[in-house]
């Protein structure tokens, strides 16, 4: 079951507090795993991963480490074989060879006996008994690490001051980013880097923006898409906001199709919850299709790179 994170993971409140102690069951299971040996593959490995809780764009990444480097590598994206995450599982497939397991570790050894050059891991920076050649962590420019705290007073899967382990941080969301994540980063490693991205529509066109819309969606950083349907001038009458991840059964999808034929709306969802609809939800259902632009692009490119 995905539920929505709640309000007090942004802002601190009373929550904050109460759930603070238990705080100490993630940092224990984190230090744990740290104490794990760490595996070397033959196959390199690109892990993109989060420390904030959905919504970070590293599926996209994933993508567009993919398209750079598979021009030069045999690639794979390895993805752990999550029944919830079947959308991003449909989404690479799309966009290259895919190997899901119920562990990484699995899926490695299977890409190697398959003569894969290069793995690229949609999340897994949280497994630390495997040896990365590159290690990325993704971040929205629009929450960074919310209250600040580790799950359950908080939305990060382990401390901020991981970054430290880490090689490039990714700030997915608007380019004008605040200075202060930048000086929060750097104080933390100073040697990282850091680089911007957003997303770009790309079937814009295929819209009629003199219509009214009904926006839904089930993702990890809603918000990210409603600014990105508002700065493309799309009117949205009505929003409805489902869980990172959400699975729609048929008698949401007839509602919000009722609602739309009752005010004369059109219905725009994300490429990701369009992929998790059947063929007969998906009637009279559009999606936009983004891809992703990163600043300073030849940086990332040679860092890509050299790791061969």
């Amino acid at each position: 079951m995905n539920l929505k994170k709640p309000d007090f993971w942004d802002k601190k409140n009373l929550l904050t507090y109460i759930f603070l102690p238990l705080t100490i069951i993630t940092h224990l299971i984190n230090f744990f795993k740290k104490l794990s040996n760490k595996k070397k593959f033959t196959i390199k490995t690109i892990c993109v991963g989060n420390i904030f809780i959905g919504g970070t764009g590293k599926t996209s990444l994933t993508i567009l480490i993919n398209q750079i480097l598979k021009k030069k590598f045999k690639t794979v994206f390895i993805k752990k074989n999550y029944i919830s995450h079947k959308d991003e599982i449909n989404l690479l497939k799309k966009n290259g060879d895919v190997i899901t397991t119920s562990g990484r570790t699995n899926s490695l050894k299977l890409a190697e006996k398959k003569k894969y050059d290069l793995a690229i891991l949609d999340d897994g920076l949280q497994q630390k008994n495997i040896k990365y050649d590159l290690k990325i962590a993704c971040f929205n420019s629009l929450e960074f690490i919310g209250n600040g705290f580790v799950i359950p007073a908080g939305p990060l899967r382990e401390s901020i001051k991981e970054i430290k382990n880490y090689d490039i941080i990714f700030l997915n969301g608007s380019v004008k980013s605040s200075k202060k994540i930048f000086k929060k980063i750097k104080k933390l490693n100073k040697n990282i880097e850091i680089l911007e991205g957003e997303y770009i529509p790309q079937n814009i066109n295929t819209f009629n923006k003199k219509k009214n819309y009904l926006m839904f969606c089930g993702i990890g950083n809603p918000k990210e898409f409603e600014n990105t349907l508002l700065k493309h001038k799309f009117k949205l009458e009505k929003k409805f906001i489902f869980a990172d991840h959400h699975n729609f059964s048929n008698d949401e999808i007839i509602s919000l199709k009722k609602i739309a034929k009752k005010n004369k709306l059109e219905i725009i969802t994300t490429e990701k919850d369009y992929l998790r609809l059947n063929l007969k939800q998906k009637k009279d259902i559009k999606f936009l299709k983004i891809n992703l632009k990163i600043n300073k692009l030849h940086k990332f490119k040679k860092k890509l790179f050299e790791i061969k």
